[in-house]
């Protein structure tokens, strides 16, 4: 399956790059590879998230960092909808 991020979530991404790589340069690019690599993995394997708290979407955990992927399974491909941090409020709907 082919992956399609959304606009936001490429946001997300973005805005947690720019956050951490203040501090730390090198955490932000290992962080940016740990959730490309994982994401990259659901278009042979879209059923590896855990059911999404949000109705219709699932949540890929991204290990070792404190970073959750959401994401919906539609016809001929992924969509990214969120990176979002797992201590967050999560929002009712995407």
């Amino acid at each position: 399956m082919r992956i399609v991020w959304q606009k936001i979530a490429l946001e997300h991404l973005e805005n947690i790059m720019d956050y951490i790589g203040r501090e730390n340069i090198t955490a932000a690019l290992t962080i940016h590879d740990l959730i490309e690599k994982r994401v990259a993995q659901l278009a042979t394997h879209p059923h590896l998230g855990r059911e999404g708290r949000v109705e219709a979407t699932r949540e890929l955990v991204i290990a070792g960092t404190p970073f959750i992927v959401v994401y919906q399974i539609v016809p001929a491909h992924v969509q990214i909808l969120a990176v979002l941090h797992g201590a967050m409020r999560w929002p009712d709907t995407f």
